[in-house]
């Protein structure tokens, strides 16, 4: 057994290597998975032949689609390992890599198990976290507490309890011991990874989105600050709607502290077992009343978002399948609020007007609004509009184009290919990551939804309280919004 003297020296070297080695393990994944996409064609091609060899001889069409899903199943299998072993950082990545408009049916299946099964920090560490930062003897906090989490995501688990001083069951948030170093490390790293791919390979300014990444996941291990947000969404949905479009949960005073969130417990279903519970209930998951119920949950959790964007702009900006769930008569219930965003005026203004250009297709003011909001493109194409306008709704709206069930962002046929995005604002970064959650989500459920169609009134509202429209280029008030609208003003003026 080595002397106390000898263990702290080697628990020093521990800490001091694990940065390094952490760096060593990225790169080689990462030089691994880049020299992969870089001779993707060849491999590509060779699979191909392979396949079409074997498929050749297979004449039932099941049969050849059985033997592709093997082959995605055996890539997901090992992009899971990466994001699981590695932790961190790489859990988001899961949660954006496991889309359905972006990745095959056994990725999503894969992948779609990270969102709140990262691996959970002991429940005695646990135990001392909440004492330390608490500071009250942990029965003297907790009547209850449930030692298996509800959830683990990359950041923090959460487990439910009840409070001594409360009648109803509360969710307790506690941050993971040590994974903030992680994610540093894994951003500068990213961001070193992204900015060689600039230089080679990519048409898109990824290094300011990285920025934007570092500084929203540095917000994340701040719960102070998650409260505050919390509450100022949850109030400000509570004084503009008489109908709450989405519940968020109420925290509790006295028991918040930079590593602790102890919130209001709401009970629901994952989003993503929404098929199963439809299935449980002896309704079919494909067919017309599932359909129904979908697109309603849909409406609901989109028209918050059009509301905290457009009408706000401050919004809730992790919308990944993991932080929503359905409760009672399809209420949509939005959890975690680490990652929020308060969009500048300009830009929220500038994005209000690039939705009137969606849902009007107008690839002319979509290349203004471009303009506006400061995105500056190089197009390759004879038709320079036509690719922004296809680019802006592939970033910013949630509808797919016809036909399309996936998008590749890197094909040979990608907006991307066609126009070189050579500077993106940092601000920005979090409404596209928001818009491309929401699509997967709507994908996910078999709808083909527009966010740009749904929100049109509500950029109009923007716009219109900013001075930037008149009231002859309303196109709302045909179906009476704005006569609410103008009466509203008139009672607040």
């Amino acid at each position: 057994m080595p002397s106390p003297g000898l263990r702290e020296f080697q628990e020093n070297l521990t800490a001091r290597l694990s940065p390094w080695h952490r760096s060593f393990q990225f790169w080689i994944r990462a030089a691994e998975i880049y020299t992969g996409y870089k001779v993707s064609l060849r491999v590509w091609c060779l699979c191909v032949c392979v396949c079409q060899f074997r498929v050749r001889f297979e004449k039932d069409a099941e049969k050849r689609e059985a033997m592709w899903e093997r082959q995605h199943e055996l890539a997901a299998d090992k992009m899971y390992s990466l994001c699981s072993e590695l932790g961190g950082l790489f859990l988001k990545a899961a949660q954006i890599l496991g889309k359905p408009d972006l990745a095959p049916a056994a990725w999503v299946r894969r992948l779609v198990t990270l969102c709140d099964k990262a691996p959970a920090t002991p429940i005695e560490v646990v135990h001392g976290i909440l004492e330390k930062e608490l500071g009250q003897s942990f029965t003297a906090i907790f009547e209850s507490f449930d030692s298996e989490p509800v959830g683990s995501a990359s950041i923090a688990q959460v487990h439910q309890a009840r409070l001594r001083c409360e009648k109803t069951d509360v969710a307790v948030k506690v941050q993971h011991p040590g994974v903030q170093q992680l994610m540093t490390i894994d951003i500068h790293n990213l961001q070193a990874f992204v900015l060689f791919l600039q230089k080679t390979d990519l048409k898109f300014d990824l290094f300011s989105l990285t920025k934007e990444v570092e500084k929203q996941v540095g917000y994340e291990f701040d719960f102070l600050r998650e409260a505050e947000a919390m509450e100022r969404i949850r109030h400000s949905f509570h004084a503009n709607n008489k109908k709450v479009p989405v519940l968020v949960p109420r925290v509790i005073r006295g028991m918040v502290t930079r590593k602790v969130l102890i919130m209001e417990f709401i009970n629901g279903i994952p989003i993503m077992n929404l098929g199963n519970e439809i299935a449980k209930r002896g309704i079919d998951p494909r067919g017309k009343i599932a359909a129904v119920a979908k697109l309603k949950i849909l409406k609901h959790l989109t028209l918050a978002y059009g509301q905290m964007i457009l009408r706000d702009g401050f919004f809730h900006a992790d919308p990944h399948p993991g932080n929503i769930l359905i409760c009672k008569e399809s209420e949509v219930a939005l959890l975690d609020y680490g990652q929020v965003k308060q969009l500048p005026d300009d830009l929220r203004l500038g994005y209000a007007h690039l939705i009137l250009a969606l849902a009007d297709k107008d690839p002319s003011r979509a290349t203004q609004s471009y303009k506006e909001l400061g995105i500056e493109t190089l197009s390759t194409c004879a038709d320079g509009e036509k690719e922004l306008f296809e680019l802006a709704l592939k970033m910013f709206d949630t509808k797919l184009p016809p036909g399309v069930t996936m998008i590749s962002p890197f094909s040979d046929s990608s907006s991307l290919n066609q126009v070189a995005v050579q500077s993106f604002p940092e601000e920005l970064y979090s409404v596209l990551r928001t818009m491309q959650l929401l699509r997967g989500l709507s994908v996910g459920m078999g709808i083909n939804y527009s966010c740009a169609e749904q929100w049109r009134p509500i950029a109009e509202e923007a716009l219109f309280r900013a001075g930037k429209l008149k009231v002859g280029d309303l196109k709302a008030q045909k179906c009476g919004f704005w006569r609410r609208i103008f009466r509203r003003k008139r009672e607040y003026d």
